[in-house]
């Protein structure tokens, strides 16, 4: 991929648990899969509250070994269907 594209992103799982989107980046981190969370400055909207779920998005293309990861760490329940 070169520098000026835009990587189609796909999205993994949507959240409104701070910790389990921790513990999912620390995952991929270790894996070496490139994953976004988007929506995180939405709290400034809500109040802080924690209402509107973050999403985790990953690069279409590592999106079924980001999925088959979540599986062996006993996440798969999490993952958004398609």
């Amino acid at each position: 991929m070169q520098s000026s594209e835009v990587p189609d992103l796909k999205e993994l799982f949507r959240t409104n648990d701070a910790v389990l989107l921790s513990f999912v980046e620390a995952i991929l981190n270790d894996a070496g899969i490139s994953h976004i969370i988007a929506d995180g400055n939405m709290s400034i909207m809500e109040g802080s509250l924690g209402v509107l779920p973050r999403r985790m998005l990953v690069d279409d293309e590592q999106f079924t070994q980001a999925c088959r990861i979540l599986k062996d760490a006993e996440l798969d329940h999490v993952v958004s269907e398609e």
